[in-house]
């Protein structure tokens, strides 16, 4: 008997999805399409396993966007170009879900397969690379003549024992004939050692040994394709699809819900599940729902997973000491799109961070080199002569009214209507969102009681998804406070999540003559206002709006002209 795998809209948006096994047991949920969690509509052995729940509502979900996705937001844009640009994104993004549920259904199809019937006399206790944590998995009863496969009892995932010689540990087992050896995520470097990645360590500034890998990368050579992954920037990392407990949670996070048409595609992909970014430009919170969807928060190991995955991207990120301080609250820099000086340790911050915090120890966060090079060199090469630094030539433009609107003409246009994975400023805004994960996970990691997180522009971006990233950990450091300069990031949203460790205030400090936000920022995200533009809606008394206007008539003047609270 072969299995199936079948999804129906029930009424509305309220969808049913049944999975059979190949041994006739069967597992049907319900839910409404914005739900994270179905319910378990007709029950079996099959409701126990996570793994397997997860990716049958990822498939039902993708399956209904690339079914139900309407053009008709973009066909109403009146600009030819707009329109076309909207309507690309459409398509895209419905190719996109038709292609992960595609993968979801054969991942689903797979667990349900192998955990129908499980021994409970052929058991091994060992680290998970699916969940990453020590469980049982209990051998399935497969057909003589097939390759062995375990069930772990914690996340459901199928696995087998590690190839690595002397390795007990079980490494992920991928459906279909075994092609090339499997390691476990220690020895495909996935994260840098079971045991660290549940745990902490001192200062920030150890946090190179706690990322410092404890096995070999015996995976280099032997590369896994994953079938539900999809290679594109914005999508997320291999090393994250390619266990089914984590692919399938990250594919249940409610992916393009709360917006429709263009109005959704218009934002980009998120920065994980692929759907479309939500009304504050976070998409899935900066990467904390992802985390907590699957029942862990940053600071343990599927934060530890998705930290290293993002870490193995750029390989630009690092952490450096700019001063050692006196026994203030650590402060972390970051800057953005064209702010960082070049060949200048501190980036600009010396003065504005010197003056308002004069005994802390100083951090400044390096990330997203060619991300950010990349869309400087976009908009230099859109509106300038051959030979000029693509920083002077952008901050000309932008200097005036008129040449901002030029270069949000040209560069916005061409930012949204190329393929989402080569496209520099979402691929830069992506990066941005990757490096507050990897950098809250981090500081969650510490012993630090409090932090002062500063940023600008796309490094404002990152500092609000770090911050987010550590609002989700109960037990974490918390902010003394956060300072936003000409944030990238969208105005309106629910921020309760930026300020949920937040102890003083978070400050937004915004420009209504920020002409790289009020034209290029606004032109590229397709109407959305920036909160370095008009500040954050709604407020909170912990959400504070700075108006800068009076001071700061550039995006690129903050630095040198803003006096932090």
């Amino acid at each position: 008997m072969s299995g199936s795998l079948h999804v129906h809209v029930v009424e509305e948006a309220r969808l049913r999805v049944e999975v059979v096994s190949d041994q006739g047991v069967a597992l049907s949920l319900v839910g409404e399409f914005e739900a994270l969690e179905p319910v378990v509509e007709v029950g079996s052995v099959l409701e126990a396993n996570p793994a397997l729940r997860s990716n049958m509502w990822s498939y039902a979900k993708t399956w209904y966007v690339a079914n139900t996705l309407s053009s008709a937001d973009a066909l109403r844009i009146q600009d030819p170009a707009a329109q076309k640009a909207s309507l690309k994104l459409v398509d895209e993004t419905r190719r996109l879900a038709q292609k992960r549920a595609e993968g979801y259904a054969k991942t689903a199809q797979w667990i349900a397969d192998v955990a129908d019937d499980v021994s409970h006399v052929e058991v091994e206790t060992a680290w998970c690379s699916s969940c990453f944590f020590k469980t049982e998995h209990r051998k399935s009863n497969r057909p003589a003549g097939q390759l062995p496969v375990y069930v772990c009892q914690g996340c459901g995932s199928p696995t087998l024992p590690c190839v690595a010689v002397g390795c007990e540990h079980m490494a992920v087992r991928h459906r279909g004939a075994i092609r090339v050896p499997q390691f476990c995520a220690e020895h495909r470097h996935a994260i840098s050692g079971f045991e660290k990645a549940q745990g902490t360590f001192g200062g920030l500034y150890d946090y190179e040994e706690y990322l410092r890998y404890e096995k070999p990368d015996l995976d280099k050579v032997a590369k896994i394709t994953v079938g539900s992954a999809v290679a594109v920037g914005l999508a997320v990392p291999l090393a994250l699809l390619a266990a089914p407990a984590i692919g399938g949670a990250i594919g249940s996070l409610g992916m393009f819900g709360g917006l429709s048409g263009a109005a959704a595609t218009s934002h980009g992909l998120a920065l994980l599940g692929g759907g479309s970014l939500a009304m504050g430009g976070l998409g899935m919170a900066g990467g904390t729902a992802v985390v907590t969807a699957v029942g862990a928060a940053v600071g343990g190991a599927l934060g530890a997973s998705v930290a290293n995955a993002y870490l193995r991207e750029d390989k630009s990120f690092r952490i450096e000491l700019l001063r050692p301080g006196n026994g203030g609250v650590p402060v972390l820099v970051a800057n953005g799109f064209l702010s960082d000086a070049a060949g200048e340790k501190w980036g600009g911050w010396k003065t504005i961070v010197n003056d308002r915090f004069p005994d802390s120890p100083v951090y400044r966060v390096f990330w997203g080199a060619k991300e950010l090079r990349d869309f400087g060199v976009l908009g230099a090469g859109a509106i300038g002569k051959a030979g000029a630094t693509a920083g002077a030539k952008v901050a000309a433009a932008t200097a005036t009214k008129a040449g901002a609107k030029v270069l949000g003409n040209i560069i916005g246009p061409a930012m949204i209507a190329t393929d989402l994975a080569k496209n520099p400023w979402h691929v830069a805004k992506s990066r941005a969102d990757k490096t507050g994960v990897l950098l809250g996970d981090l500081l969650a990691r510490t012993e630090a009681d409090s932090y002062v997180l500063i940023g600008h522009s796309l490094g404002a971006r990152v500092m609000v998804v770090a911050a987010q990233a550590l609002g989700s950990k109960q037990d974490g450091p918390r902010l003394q406070s956060v300072h936003l300069l000409g944030a990238a990031i969208g105005a309106k949203s629910n921020w309760d999540g930026l300020t949920a460790a937040v102890e003083d205030m978070v400050y937004c400090y915004h420009s209504t003559t920020d002409n790289v936000l009020k034209y290029v920022y606004k032109t590229a995200q397709a109407g959305e206002t920036a909160a370095g533009l008009a500040g954050f809606t709604p407020t909170s008394t912990k959400l504070q709006n700075v108006d800068v206007t009076a001071h700061v008539q550039t995006h690129f003047d903050y630095q040198d002209n803003v006096q932090l609270l």
